[in-house]
């Protein structure tokens, strides 16, 4: 093992785990994680929820508890992962004191049904906020043209927020103008604007996935010696936006009220590609005040193999734009690829969410007491 993590941390870069189950929680692995190898935060999403507790580890009880209760679906969810979130919560909860609350977060999603809802939005935002009651979770918001206004609504009730489905650098700047907003509304609702903090998670992968794909139809030498370069690419000039953003007028005021940057995080870090090392959306991605969230497989062969080399996006601005440039040069429209790639995290949440409900609604039944 090499102490490539240490070295991500020492960084500036907070190595947190994208996956959270009941298991992982009462097994003692998620505080083994955090032990000993620089785990400083957790996310969710419908997917990471809808495997959890389809596998049946560890929620049996709790599932017999409310079909004897006879509640509905949506509310044994809601209580499950609820559960989970807190519980996991607690256990970070050392690291978000000795971080004063950057880090030591957990992040749950609000139902992707309503991802193009925005008072609908706002809602369970609050109700999740209330239901884990824990200083340290982040409500996740998606990205959408809806979610931008919900973000500015809810930071600006002091709650927290992971911005989640980020792929293009134009609704970036929108997210970062949104959180700005937020802040600013609770500023003079004279809410104490270091306590509110907020991610933006940018998603990496599913960007080659797509231009790869598009570029191995074009076919030309030029098109492939472009793949597995235009995800790096558009994540380094996210970096760029955010350096530009909080060193920005507007923001010299908020940071004189004490509120906090809203971090980059680099989400969809695993490597989809066989043929790209499996470090790839880590190490390429090094920068301070990042975070960095992983599947367990890209932290395992982080920690076995990665090699940090200190920050790898300062100075690579402008070989990114020519990247992109490039790639825009060959016929493929970058517009079509971040609308479709936001359409898509949308469809598949909403996706995984509903085979959460049925296999969670089959369970309920099966528990449920006979009557008499």
């Amino acid at each position: 093992m090499t102490d490539a993590l240490k070295r991500l941390s020492d960084e500036g870069v907070a190595i947190w785990l994208d996956d959270l189950s009941r298991k992982r929680i009462t097994s003692g692995n998620l505080a083994e994680l955090i032990d000993q190898q620089h785990v400083v935060g957790v996310t969710t999403n419908p997917s990471i929820f809808q495997k959890a507790i389809s596998s049946g580890d560890g929620y049996e009880q709790q599932l017999t508890d409310l079909a004897t209760r006879k509640v509905t679906v949506d509310e044994a969810i809601r209580m499950i992962t609820t559960a989970d979130v807190r519980d996991a919560a607690d256990i970070l909860r050392p690291v978000f004191d000795a971080t004063d609350g950057q880090d030591g977060r957990v992040s749950i999603e609000v139902d992707p049904r309503l991802a193009h809802h925005t008072a609908a939005t706002v809602a369970e935002a609050k109700q999740l906020a209330w239901l884990v009651d824990r200083p340290n979770t982040l409500i996740k918001i998606p990205a959408t043209k809806a979610g931008l206004p919900a973000i500015t609504e809810v930071i600006g009730k002091g709650i927290s927020v992971n911005v989640t489905l980020i792929f293009s650098l134009e609704r970036y700047r929108e997210v970062m103008d949104a959180y700005l907003a937020g802040l600013e509304k609770a500023k003079a609702a004279g809410l104490d604007l270091s306590l509110i903090h907020s991610v933006a998670s940018f998603f990496v992968s599913r960007v080659d996935s797509e231009i790869d794909k598009r570029l191995d139809t074009v076919g030309t030498d030029e098109a492939k010696a472009l793949k597995g370069k235009a995800a790096l690419a558009n994540a380094r000039l996210a970096y760029q936006a955010y350096e530009e953003v909080f060193s920005s007028e507007r923001w010299a005021a908020l940071d004189k009220a004490h509120a906090n940057k809203q971090r980059p995080l680099w989400a969809s870090t695993g490597v989809k590609d066989p043929a790209y090392k499996d470090t790839l959306y880590v190490v390429d991605l090094v920068a301070p005040g990042t975070v960095n969230t992983m599947p367990e497989a890209t932290l395992d062969a982080t920690a076995d193999h990665g090699k940090v080399t200190g920050n790898t996006i300062a100075g690579t601005y402008e070989q990114a734009r020519a990247e992109l440039d490039a790639v825009a040069k060959l016929g493929i429209s970058y517009d079509d690829v971040v609308q479709l790639l936001e359409d898509e995290g949308v469809e598949k949440f909403e996706a995984s969410w509903i085979d959460l409900l049925n296999s969670t609604e089959a369970e309920l039944k099966r528990l449920a007491p006979s009557e008499g």
